[in-house]
C-alpha cells in the first residue's frame, strides 16, 4: 500500500514507529499499527523521497501480509489520521504535473495494466520509457528553423534572400515521410493495444459455432444440425500473431425467421457493422443460398475474409468464391493456419512494424500527427507552385502547433481527464 504526498513522512512514523527515521530507499521492518496504537501487522516499509520517487513527492510503501483485512484495517488508520483514498490515475497524474513523465507516458501506463497480450505490454512499455517526445521535438526545430527563415525574408526583404524552394520542398517532404511513418506505426500499435473485431457472419447452418471451437480449440458454442440453433452473439478473446483478437459468433442470416431468431439475426447485423472483419462463412459443398449469394454482395465493399466451408463434403460452390476465399473444413485442423493468416494479413497487413520503440498511442496524439500531415502537405502544395513562399508561412505555423500537442509535457485538464479515466484506482 502507498501513500504520496507531503505528511507521507509524518503518517509512517505514526502508524509504524521505528527506533530510527525511515531512509529513502531502504526498507525498515516495523510493526504498523492503528490510529489507536493497536497492532495491525509487522511488514516493511520504505521511503522514497521526493523528487526521486514515482509521484515526485514523498512516497511511503507499507508490505504488508496478503490479508484484505489488514488492508483494509490500515487503509482506515490511514484515513482517520488524516490521509484520503487516491483517485482513478491520481499517483501517475500527479508523476505528470511533478515532471516525472509527460501525457504520453502517462497514457502507456493504463495500456500496460490493460494489455491482453505479449505484443501489447512490449509496446505500452516502449512507450512507457519515452522517447517520442524527443523524435516529435526534432522535428518540430527544422519547422521552426523553416519559419525563422521565412520571417527573417519577410521582415528584412532587402538584406535576406527568400529560403531556397528546392530545399525547403524536400525539407517538408522529409518531415511528411517520418510523419506519415508514425501514423502507420502508430495504427499498428492501436490494434495491438485494443485488438481486432472479427464477427463471424453466414447462412444458417454453414458452421460457424463450428468454426468459432476450432479456432478457440475447444467447445464454447453448441452446435447442432438444426438451422437457427445460435440465436444470440457469442464473444471469445485469441491470440493470433501476438494480437488479441475478438470473435462474434452470431445468429445466422435468413430471410423467414421467426421472433426469437429475427432478434438474434438483428444482433448479428449490428456486430458486423461495428466489427473490422467480417468473417463470412459459406457452405462449399453446394450452390451458396440466396442469404449466402446476398452476404457476399454486401461485405464485398468491407475488410473481410470468406471461408467456404465443408469443402470435405464437395466444392459445389467453386464457381462462385471470390478471389483470395479460404477453403476448408472447421472439423480439419489444417484449415486453420490458412484462415489464421488471412485474418492477420486482413486485419494488420500480417506483418507488424517493430513496436519496441516508441510510437503515438491515442487518438489525440494520431489527430495531432494527422493535421500536422496536412497542414505540411498544404504548405508542400505553395512551395510546388511557384507562388510566394510566405504564403506557406500559416500552414508551417499550424503544422508546427499540432505537433505539440504531442510533446508538450503539460496537457489541457480534458486531455487529462481522458487520459486518467481508464486507470484502476491508486495507480
Amino acid at each position: 500500500m502507498r501513500l504520496s504526498g507531503p505528511n507521507a513522512r509524518a503518517l509512517a512514523a505514526r502508524l509504524a514507529p521505528a527506533a530510527s527515521p525511515l531512509r529513502p530507499r531502504l526498507a525498515t521492518y516495523a510493526t504498523i499499527h492503528d490510529e489507536d496504537g493497536h497492532a495491525i501487522d509487522r511488514g516493511l516499509v520504505l521511503l522514497f523521497a521526493r523528487p526521486h520517487s514515482y509521484t515526485g513527492e514523498d512516497v511511503v510503501e507499507f508490505q504488508l501480509h496478503g490479508s484484505p483485512v489488514v488492508a483494509r484495517e490500515l487503509m482506515r488508520a490511514l484515513i482517520a489520521c488524516g490521509a484520503r483514498p487516491a483517485a482513478a490515475g491520481e499517483f501517475s497524474r500527479r508523476a505528470l504535473l511533478n515532471g516525472k513523465m509527460d501525457a504520453h507516458a502517462a497514457a502507456a501506463v493504463a495500456d500496460l495494466i490493460a494489455a491482453e497480450t505479449r505484443s501489447a505490454a512490449r509496446a505500452a512499455a516502449a512507450n512507457l520509457a519515452g522517447g517520442l517526445a524527443p523524435e516529435i521535438e526534432a522535428l518540430r526545430a527544422r519547422l521552426a528553423t523553416a519559419l525563422e527563415d521565412l520571417a527573417a525574408a519577410v521582415d528584412f526583404p532587402d538584406e535576406v534572400p527568400d529560403p531556397d524552394r528546392a530545399r525547403l520542398a524536400v525539407t517538408l517532404d522529409e518531415i511528411v515521410e517520418r510523419l506519415q511513418a508514425l501514423l502507420r506505426e502508430g495504427e499498428a500499435g492501436r490494434i495491438v493495444r485494443e485488438g481486432v473485431s472479427v464477427a463471424i457472419v453466414g447462412p444458417p447452418n454453414a458452421g460457424k459455432s463450428s468454426l468459432l471451437n476450432a479456432l478457440l480449440g475447444h467447445e464454447r458454442a453448441i452446435v447442432s444440425e438444426m438451422a437457427g440453433t445460435t440465436r444470440d452473439t457469442i464473444e471469445e478473446r485469441l491470440s493470433i500473431d501476438g494480437v488479441a483478437v475478438r470473435l462474434v459468433d452470431t445468429a445466422g442470416i435468413r430471410a423467414h425467421a421467426g421472433h426469437l431468431e429475427a432478434a438474434g439475426i438483428e444482433r448479428t447485423r449490428h456486430a458486423l457493422e461495428t466489427a473490422r472483419i467480417a468473417l463470412v462463412v459459406v457452405d462449399g459443398s453446394r450452390p451458396p443460398s440466396p442469404e449466402a449469394v446476398a452476404l457476399l454482395h454486401q461485405t464485398r465493399g468491407r475488410e473481410r475474409v470468406v471461408f467456404f466451408n465443408k469443402a470435405d463434403l464437395g466444392d459445389g460452390a467453386r464457381a462462385e468464391a471470390p478471389e483470395g476465399a479460404v477453403w476448408g473444413s472447421a472439423r480439419d485442423p489444417a484449415t486453420l493456419e490458412p484462415l489464421r493468416r488471412e485474418i492477420a494479413r486482413t486485419g494488420w497487413g500480417g506483418t507488424l512494424p517493430d513496436l519496441e520503440r516508441p510510437h503515438l498511442a491515442s487518438v489525440r496524439e494520431l489527430g495531432a500527427v494527422a493535421d500536422a500531415v496536412d497542414a505540411l502537405g498544404r504548405a508542400r502544395a505553395t512551395v510546388g507552385s511557384g507562388e510566394p513562399v510566405d504564403f506557406a508561412v500559416g500552414e508551417l505555423q499550424r503544422a508546427f502547433k499540432a505537433l505539440g500537442h504531442v510533446s508538450e509535457r503539460i496537457a489541457a485538464e480534458e486531455v487529462l481527464d481522458g487520459i486518467f479515466s481508464r486507470f484502476c484506482i491508486g495507480k
